[in-house]
């Protein structure tokens, strides 16, 4: 019969076995800790749904509106022609805010056109009452489904809000204010950013 001797170890497998153990914790702890650290950062989706967004406007055409999405919003450009420009002028009667005064907005939005050029019209489209996407409307008067008098513009089918062609909010709308315009800026007479303006 042996004996077994209890006083004897292998100092190789035992060196072994504590460098294999350590190097399997430590991945497991990595497996473990990238995740972690990963979540504390926002995602590529995330960034790029706060991201500035870059137009081509010069393929918008006259009495054209595209719809961009920034922020998960939906943004209008749109490419006024000199007829919906002069009716602006002539809608201050029937506006609640015509000058855009108690909107806190940035310099350039004020004023009729409440734009940086007059032609090119950047807005977000979501309605100040409850949240809804109001529809163009642009055509005026009786070739409109909106009545004789209507000037052109936004119509909100969720509670009847009426804006015109600048977005300005008409008196009687259950809207409080004016639709926001975003901060944009032009890098050349083509391109604009909706997200960043002058001051960055």
């Amino acid at each position: 019969m042996t004996a077994i001797v209890l006083d004897q170890v292998d100092e190789k497998k035992r060196r072994f076995l504590i460098v294999a153990t350590t190097a399997a914790s430590a991945v497991a702890a990595g497996g473990v800790a990238v995740p972690f650290l990963g979540s504390w950062f926002p995602s590529a989706r995330a960034l790029a749904a706060g991201a500035p967004v870059e137009i081509d406007v010069s393929k918008i055409e006259a009495g054209q509106q595209i719809t961009v999405e920034w922020r998960g919003k939906p943004v209008w450009v749109m490419r006024r022609t000199p007829e919906m420009l002069a009716q602006l002028a002539k809608n201050d009667a029937l506006l609640a805010d015509p000058g855009s005064a108690s909107s806190k907005q940035p310099d350039y939005v004020k004023g009729p056109a409440r734009s940086i050029k007059p032609e090119i019209f950047v807005a977000v489209g979501v309605c100040t009452h409850l949240g809804c996407s109001p529809t163009l409307k642009k055509e005026v008067g009786a070739a409109s489904d909106m009545g004789a008098d209507w000037p052109g513009g936004y119509y909100c089918p969720c509670h009847n809000s009426r804006f015109d062609l600048a977005a300005r909010v008409f008196k009687g709308s259950p809207a409080p204010t004016n639709l926001e315009i975003p901060p944009h800026k032009y890098l050349s007479d083509a391109r604009i950013v909706v997200g960043e303006d002058q001051k960055g």
